[in-house]
Formats: C-alpha cells, structure tokens, sequence
C-alpha cells in the first residue's frame, strides 16, 4: 500500500505501507463514510491538486500515474491500494498510463 501525504515542507510525499493486519490476518475495522466506483477514460489526466478528503483509491484495472513535488513517481495497477492523505500544500498530479480504461474504487474515511 503507497501513502500519499502532506510533508511539513507543503510538498505531497509517498510513504511505502505494510497492509495493517491483526492476528487474524485482517486489518482492523476502519470507520468510512461512503464508495464509489470510477470509470476514467482513456489519457484522463489532472494537474496539481489535493486529496478531497481521506481515502482510500483501489485500482480495479488499468494504471495510474501519481506525482509529486520532489518529482518522485508511482505507478499503481490493478489490485494496488493509495491511501490518500495529502490534504494540504501543493498537492499531486494524476495520469491514466494503460491502454484500456482505469476503473478504481474510491472509499471516503471517516
């Protein structure tokens, strides 16, 4: 799982997560405020922005892009997790790079 978040210098940054699992090998219960599904179409792309909220992005197919101010950049592929935490500061760029359309599950965090 890649952490997306706020740096204390404004710049969004990538941070490498374990997914939290308990003994059980489950994570724990996380509280959420809503989902939904996105279909995006084929070169979609968006400029520097922010994090509407917490949440986590689940890519169902296709590839994506995330980009941040120190130029760093993550592909993630169908099965991959972004959690989505930079709510501040300059943000991050997003760009569709497969050949079929990205389809991601976007679960909003309470």
């Amino acid at each position: 799982m890649v952490r997306l978040y706020s740096g204390e210098d404004g710049q969004s940054q990538f941070e490498d997560l374990d997914l939290p699992t308990g003994p059980e090998g489950r994570s724990p219960w996380q509280a959420a405020t809503g989902i939904s599904f996105h279909q995006h179409p084929l070169g979609w792309s968006m400029d520097w922005h922010n994090a509407p909220r917490r949440q986590f992005v689940i890519i169902l197919a296709g590839e994506v892009e995330y980009g941040v101010g120190d130029g760093s950049v993550r592909r993630l592929g169908a099965g991959d997790v972004l959690l989505a935490e930079d709510l501040t500061g300059k943000g991050h760029t997003a760009r569709d790079v497969s050949s079929q359309p990205r389809v991601s599950m976007y679960i909003s965090l309470a």
